[in-house]
């Protein structure tokens, strides 16, 4: 770790655009936001949810010891987090419950709490904080507050057609390949009731086709997404945390689905990520009947320490992740009994990161019916497969920031 306060730090490109690729445009960004959130605060923090975050850093003292040492460790190796004590950033976060990410072709940050926990997050202190399950559940209901604001009609601030900080605009219309999308050009806000009804926006009819929809063996893409590893031969425990991150199917599905996670032994995994930009709808791979959807309860900003201190963030901690993070788990027993169960973790990473399930146990699903959503937030998933069932995957590694996104319903592997 760098230990020059006046060392430039490393840049490691950031993967998915959900913030931007240069520290000096993230560190302005973080001063800016921080200046104003100094200027409009008044005595005491508004956000409830806010206030309690505060409180229990306040009266437990190993954690305020921890996080105050990760954020002088932020400070000491030379970045500018626009803060220098937790009091400072708990007055940002109490700002950010009302701030609509703006358009920028430059350098685009739309998940703002992420860019203000970027650098303690990942210092040798911050790491056990943003692993602690009490700061995990704060931070959830913190993340809920801003998720329910971008619900609301005052989170429409950007949807409009102004340059360039517009969703609307020519530069974000063509960014976001908006043509495919269903919108009202003529209606306030485009038809958009909020900044979540715009961030989860449909597809137009027949935008994505399924592949294949009469052939059980070749499995589409449950989302609009860039492929970001396989794995094979699965192990029921692993030590995710090492470097290279392997997956353990036990810790992915929780003990308590010990049954299902042992089917996976041996098995084969994709892993996806999405952009800023992408479609967050999820989509079945398979035909079958879905057999189990649950939420898992997990961190928000912990990152795998074998990554390093990391200005990607959580992008190059997503197998960690699977095992870790807030997450949804679908599985869906497919028509072909050769095929077997196909199970589908949908992973939130990130601000706000709600993963919503639109499908319950006993339902009958056709190959490429949506089955959910991540509402505002940065997220990547993985698609399980059981022993032998795979023939290859379509998009084989190395993968690197060059390779394709995969359009949600397009072919993403074949069966046997």
């Amino acid at each position: 770790m760098p230990t020059n306060r006046n060392a430039p730090p490393a840049t490691r490109r950031r993967l998915g655009g959900w913030m931007a690729s240069e520290e000096a445009h993230m560190a302005a960004f973080r001063e800016k936001i921080a200046n104003e959130a100094r200027a409009h605060a008044g005595e005491r923090l508004r956000t409830p949810a806010v206030q309690e975050l505060a409180r229990l850093f306040d009266d437990n003292a190993v954690l305020r010891m921890s996080l105050t040492r990760a954020i002088d460790e932020a400070l000491e190796s030379g970045y500018r987090l626009g803060y220098a004590s937790i009091g400072e950033l708990m007055t940002v976060l109490d700002h950010l419950m009302t701030y609509t990410p703006p358009f920028s072709e430059e350098s685009l940050i739309v998940c703002p709490l992420n860019a203000f926990f970027d650098w303690p997050m990942c210092m040798p202190s911050g790491h056990a904080v943003f692993r602690d399950a009490a700061v995990n559940a704060h931070l959830k209901q913190v993340l809920n507050v801003w998720c329910d604001f971008l619900g609301g009609p005052h989170s429409c601030t950007h949807l409009d057609t102004s340059a360039p900080d517009g969703w609307f605009c020519d530069e974000a219309r063509e960014r976001l390949g908006l043509s495919q999308f269903q919108y009202q050009e003529d209606q306030p806000h485009w038809g958009f009731a909020s900044w979540n009804d715009f961030f989860t926006r449909r597809f137009r009819a027949d935008a994505r086709p399924v592949a294949a929809p009469g052939d059980p063996h070749v499995i589409v893409s449950a989302c609009e997404a860039q492929p970001y590893h396989t794995e094979s031969s699965l192990k029921i425990r692993d030590k995710f945390w090492i470097k290279g991150q392997p997956y353990s199917l036990r810790d992915i599905f929780t003990p308590a689905r010990l049954p299902l996670a042992e089917r996976f032994v041996g098995g084969d995994l994709y892993q996806a990520y999405l952009s800023a930009y992408n479609y967050h709808r999820w989509h079945a791979p398979v035909r079958g009947t879905v057999t189990h959807a649950y939420r898992v309860d997990g961190t928000y900003y912990s990152v795998a320490e074998a990554e390093g201190p990391d200005p990607a963030g959580l992008n190059d901690s997503q197998g960690y992740m699977t095992a870790v993070a807030a997450r949804a788990v679908i599985a869906i027993d497919c028509d072909d009994p050769g095929i077997g169960t196909v199970v589908g973790v949908f992973v939130g990473m990130g601000d706000v990161s709600s993963c919503v399930i639109e499908v319950m146990p006993g339902q009958r699903i056709d190959k490429g019916e949506e089955i959910g959503y991540f509402q505002y937030g940065g997220s990547t998933y993985c698609l399980l497969f059981e022993p032998g069932v795979i023939d290859h995957f379509v998009h084989a590694p190395p993968f690197d920031d060059d390779t394709p996104v995969v359009q949600v319903n397009a072919p993403v592997a074949l069966a046997r």
